[in-house]
Parts: structure tokens; sequence; C-alpha cells
């Protein structure tokens, strides 16, 4: 009978001993512990991220919905661009150069060379500034308004590197008058829009997370 009780102290000793040396191992954080663990938040760098294709497998490329009387050698030109960035988007693209090409001539006839800074490349912007810059110098206000875009379509298409560059055509009627410093007309007519077929081309870094393109030059088709 002693002999159990014996054996019950000293099995009591060791579980003590055994909780103390837990409690020093455990009941301690220096700063350096791995966090626990959430089940619901994978731990595992591989599941914690989205798995990527391995790089001996291409990306399936996309329909891009190019119009079917665009000429082979553009459309060349757009899949390569989309081959470069899936995110290029066709309409998307021929949908904003459309809005920029309104606002850039909007802006460049009021004179708000400032506003087109985020659109255009440095050199336009100089450009543009050089030709309102003569234009207050001389005297004269241009009062155009576009009357409408009949046709916007891209007729040139080419990825050079990561850069890609892509010139769109704009058939337009504008309303062109200039007018002296005492507002008389001295060119255009103010009741007679004229055709324009302007050639703009747009360029992007195919690589960077900025979707936004410059317009980079612009030239006029007769």
């Amino acid at each position: 009978m002693q002999s159990g009780w014996v054996e019950i102290f000293f099995l009591a000793m060791l579980a003590g001993f055994i909780g103390l040396r837990l409690y020093h191992v455990l009941g301690r954080r220096t700063g350096h512990e791995k966090p626990v663990s959430d089940p619901f938040r994978p731990s595992r760098p591989d599941l914690a991220r989205p798995r990527e294709a391995p790089h001996n497998e291409p990306e399936p490329v996309t329909s891009l919905d190019i119009p079917a009387d665009t000429p082979p050698e553009v459309r060349r030109g757009l899949e390569a661009i989309h081959g470069a960035d899936r995110r290029f988007s066709f309409a998307h693209f021929l949908s904003g150069a459309h809005g920029a090409y309104t606002m850039v001539l909007e802006s460049f006839w009021r004179g708000d060379v400032d506003s087109l800074a985020d659109f255009v490349s440095d050199e336009m912007l100089m450009n543009f500034r050089a030709a309102v810059e003569q234009r207050r110098d001389s005297g004269e206000r241009i009062d155009n308004r576009l009357v409408n875009v009949d046709r916007a379509h891209v007729v040139a298409a080419s990825l050079n590197g990561m850069m890609a560059e892509i010139t769109v055509r704009f058939d337009a009627r504008i309303l062109s008058v200039t007018r002296d410093a005492e507002g008389r007309i001295i060119a255009g007519d103010s009741d007679r829009p004229v055709e324009t077929h302007d050639l703009w081309t747009f360029s992007r870094h195919s690589g960077s997370s900025d979707p936004s393109w410059l317009l980079i030059a612009t030239d006029e088709e007769a």
C-alpha cells in the first residue's frame, strides 16, 4: 500500500516537472515565433497565391473582335499587342481614342494646354504649347467646333519590343473659324463645316500597370 502512494507521489512530481518545462518553452514569446496558422487562410506559399502557368505553356489567345475589313498587317500588329498584354481590348482602345480625339482638340482650341499633360507625350505637349503661344502673340483666336466624328478606324499597329503603337484615322467634320483681335473672321466659315482626315498615333508600354495610352504624333491626310 505504501509503495502505491510512493508511486503516485513520484508520478505527480514528474508531471509537475514536465509542466514546468513546457511553461518555460511554450509560455514565453521571444518575438521570433511563427504565427499560429489560421485554418481559413492557407499558410503554404503555394496555396496563398494563384498558381502560375508553367513557362512552357503559353496562355491561350482570346478573340480580339477585330473588324472583318481590317487589313492583314494591321491585324497582325493588334494580335502582337494583345499577345504582350492580355488586358488589351480593341473595342475599349478605339472608344478611348475617340474620346481622346475630342478632348485634345477642344482643349487645344481653348488654349488649355496644361490639361493635356497626362494624355500626350512631352514632345506633343511642347508642340501644342508653342502653337498656342504663337496664336496668343498674334492676337488670333480659334473658334472651332467638332460637329461629328464620322469614322474612326485603325490604319496601323505594331509592337516594337514592349512598346505598342497604334495609328487611328479620324474622319470628322469641323466648323473651323479663326478670328483676329477684334473678333473678325479671317479664316474659315462659321456655317460650313470642313471635312478632316487626321492620323493620330498612340503609344503605350505593354508591361506597364498604367492602362493609359499617350498621343505621340499627329498628321493630316488629304
